[in-house]
């Protein structure tokens, strides 16, 4: 458990999601008093003029590779990623070594998060055991141990039996649980190295279909209405997948999905440099793709934002196409991308942002206490955003173990100024701290 000081914070003139100007007095890891022209004697001040103030961001689809995969990342390092990207709770997906498919597993992560201290880390539990596809995983065991599991997945792997598919949302319905699904058919699939279309007959690889990810949501939309429980969908990727999400929400089906930064920014054009970074999974699909993604988050078909963080050691990446492993590193810069791709192009507001980055996903992962509303009795997990600089992305920006990041080069807007976690800071005017809440 992290031991960080605490602090009495005086933020003055923040603009809470981008509205008046507003100070906030935090103390003992909560917001006591908002309004204007506070004071407090030997409060720290934040001078926060110009800056957005939005709700901790909660990211429902993380990996951080550890146990067994400290190589590309570790507890430690991704959670010091996250908290520079504005971050204060993050899901960490369960495809670790061992695979996160029991309570030990699960109680394990939540204690490495917990020591680290940058940012509450929450484990998503396995669907099957070994996510495998066979045979359910300890769902109630990780949902009744300490930590409280209540996303479940075997993301990196479709569950694509429909039997076992719908006994998993049978199953979590006795806790409230969900299944977020990787919607992947893998016999459509095979091989596949890069978005199936135009750009992929013009290299000569083979493509990976828009109907693999439509097909496996189509089918556990109707399976998730059939049996009255939730559903999740990861990393959405095409115009068809959203016409489905609408269409199965205008049903009433328990269905939430998300998208990445990368593909709401980011087109299957970029492969024809055979730059390794772009490989990912669902890949980048084309322009079309991009702009019914944005629509669809701007109109709440698409439910929230999520990195689908994947660091990979340099050797991983630096390597012809074919062998490069899938997955870009997402958490350093999801809000800048966020912001250019949907405020900057008037698609949303900074509310908005709030709602798709912070508190939607705390509440698909039923956290209670995180997500919640800048003000007086709240808990004091915030980002101060400025949205003013633009520049360039660099490998300065990355505070992770590993450097696949698509966005090297890429002119972005805006800086991450301070994030704090429960009152403690764990970044300081655009620094993140050695030790969360030791201040120079």
């Amino acid at each position: 458990m992290s031991h960080a000081p605490s602090h009495t914070l005086l933020v003055r003139g923040a603009r809470i999601e981008g509205q008046d100007a507003t100070d906030l007095l935090v103390r003992d890891g909560v917001i006591v008093e908002t309004g204007t022209g506070l004071s407090h004697a030997g409060a720290t001040v934040v001078d926060a003029d110009g800056l957005i103030a939005l709700p901790g961001l909660v990211d429902l689809h993380v990996h951080l590779r550890e146990p067994g995969y400290e190589a590309s990342e570790t507890v430690a390092t991704g959670s010091r990623a996250a908290a520079a990207g504005g971050f204060t709770t993050v899901f960490a997906m369960p495809n670790t070594s061992p695979v996160a498919d029991t309570a030990g597993v699960v109680e394990q992560e939540l204690a490495l998060g917990e020591a680290a201290g940058y940012v509450h880390v929450q484990p998503i539990g396995a669907v099957t055991v070994g996510q495998k596809g066979e045979r359910l995983a300890e769902l109630g065991a990780m949902a009744d141990s300490r930590a409280r599991v209540r996303v479940f997945s075997d993301d990196g792997f479709c569950v694509f039996d429909p039997l076992i598919m719908r006994r998993a949302l049978e199953y979590v319905k006795a806790f409230d649980g969900v299944i977020a699904q990787h919607a992947q058919d893998p016999r459509l699939t095979e091989g596949a190295q890069m978005n199936e279309g135009a750009v992929s007959a013009e290299l000569g690889l083979t493509g990976w279909p828009a109907v693999a990810e439509e097909s496996i949501i189509a089918r556990d939309v109707l399976l998730a209405e059939h049996v009255g429980s939730r559903l999740h969908v990861c990393h959405l990727s095409t115009a068809g997948s959203v016409d489905i999400i609408r269409w199965a929400k205008k049903r009433g089906v328990n269905v939430t999905a998300e998208v990445t930064p990368h593909h709401l920014l980011l087109t299957d054009e970029l492969v024809r440099d055979y730059d390794a970074r772009y490989k990912v999974n669902p890949p980048l699909r084309r322009e079309e793709d991009v702009l019914a993604v944005r629509e669809g988050l701007a109109d709440g078909t698409i439910d929230i934002v999520a990195t689908d963080h994947a660091p990979h050691p340099a050797e991983a990446k630096s390597c012809e196409w074919a062998a490069a492993a899938n997955g870009m590193v997402g958490l350093e810069s999801a809000l800048r991308v966020v912001h250019q791709a949907m405020v900057e192009t008037g698609l949303m507001e900074w509310t908005d942002v709030a709602r798709v980055m912070s508190r939607t996903p705390a509440r698909i992962g039923r956290l209670e206490g995180h997500g919640t509303a800048l003000g007086a009795g709240q808990s004091a997990s915030f980002t101060l955003y400025d949205p003013r600089p633009a520049r360039t992305f660099g490998l300065d920006d990355l505070r992770g173990r590993s450097k696949n990041s698509p966005y090297l080069g890429r002119e972005l807007p805006g800086e991450i100024r301070w994030t704090v976690r429960s009152g403690i800071p764990t970044v300081v005017d655009g620094a993140v701290l050695e030790v969360p809440g030791v201040l120079a």
